[in-house]
């Protein structure tokens, strides 16, 4: 009876399943990597495999395509803010334009956490790590995802109280949803619903199962993931030390060793070496100041010295300086009487004096 746990440990093959690891390093997810090696397009040791129930260790060569596959990489996690219009998957048999034809070019492959529907927008999560990926999309994880809801009605409280009871709509049961009506709005109301299971198009289907039409979903959070005021469009990496905070114990698992962080190098103060040769030739040093000049220019404790006020002479000052230089100034001469002198010639017709340079002497 003892040798038959030794006998079945010593039969387990060491490793991980091919698909987990080329899953982990961001290959693809597991069912992708799945229809990969059907395939035929992966390799492991040169030779050509045909099914995932293989496992491989860190020794064993892996190559897709052609191309070897490296260590698998940390596991991190984006947050996308999906529009309406872009459907969550790899590719669209429709031909429909998806979430990875919008993602910016320099985002490594990712895979979406859980998803969200043609017409819903909000909060969509992000990862290179197809375990990561995995354990949180199970309800068993049970972080509660809550969504904005705009629906055509006005319902009330008893209306929607078999959403909080649990509802069974098209055959298939869902569990009970948190439901607050917000404010109603004309012809439609807001709704915040919460549930912690994702089936597809699951709050669309309750709420058409109670009379109640949607046409607005939004996504608002994911567990302990906020859309705040991310932007249509826009994606933000989760930083490693919040991901630790929200996995817990699975963390050091999951995501792996920590990436090497870039070497800080603190410089202390530099001394200055005094100059051993000669001053003043090409390429060296000019000659030091006197120390006289030095200690005149140099400020209190390290502040800069003082520029001297240059002397500026009044305008009376060089006003006399002025005449000074120019020596005594020309007499002028006036004449006794009040009236001007006028001077009359041999004709009868007076001559006043005019003109610039004043009468003209008879």
């Amino acid at each position: 009876m003892n040798d038959t746990p030794a006998s079945s440990a010593a039969a387990s093959p060491e490793g991980d399943r091919i698909a987990k690891v080329l899953s982990r390093a961001g290959i693809a997810s597991r069912r992708e990597a799945e229809r990969m090696i059907e395939a035929g397009r992966v390799r492991v040791n040169g030779a050509l495999i045909d099914s995932p129930a293989l496992n491989v260790t860190a020794a064993d060569s892996i190559t897709v395509d052609g191309k070897p596959v490296g260590p698998a990489e940390p596991a991190r996690v984006w947050l996308y803010h999906k529009p309406t219009g872009l459907v969550t998957t790899n590719s669209d048999e429709k031909g429909r334009e998806t979430i990875y034809d919008a993602l910016p070019e320099d985002m490594p492959r990712v895979m979406s956490i859980g998803r969200l529907d043609l017409n819903s927008e909000g909060l969509l999560l992000l990862t290179n790590d197809g375990g990561l990926k995995r354990l949180l999309e199970l309800p068993s994880t049970g972080w509660l995802r809550r969504y904005r809801v705009r629906v055509n009605g006005r319902p009330t409280e008893e209306v929607l109280e078999p959403l909080r009871k649990g509802i069974i709509a098209e055959g298939e049961p869902f569990q009970p949803m948190e439901v607050v009506l917000d404010r109603q709005k004309g012809a439609n109301a807001w709704l915040t619903v919460g549930l912690r299971e994702g089936k597809n198009r699951e709050i669309r289907r309750a709420m058409d199962a109670i009379g109640l039409s949607v046409n607005r979903l939004i996504r608002v959070s994911y567990g302990p993931f906020q859309l705040g005021e991310l932007k249509q469009g826009a994606v933000e990496e989760v930083r490693r030390k919040v991901l630790r905070d929200q996995l817990g114990p699975e963390a050091e698992k999951l995501l792996g060793e920590t990436p090497a962080a870039p070497t800080e190098v603190k410089r202390g103060f530099k001394r200055r070496v005094p100059h051993k040769g000669e001053f003043g030739g090409p390429g060296q040093p000019g000659l030091p100041k006197p120390r006289e000049e030095m200690e005149e220019t140099r400020g209190k404790r390290g502040k800069p010295a003082k520029q001297a006020k240059t002397y500026r002479p009044t305008k009376a000052v060089r006003d006399a300086a002025r005449k000074a230089t120019a020596g005594p100034a020309p007499r002028t001469f006036t004449s006794s009487k009040a009236k001007p002198r006028t001077f009359t010639s041999s004709s009868s017709k007076p001559r006043t004096p005019g003109g610039p340079k004043g009468p003209k002497s008879g």
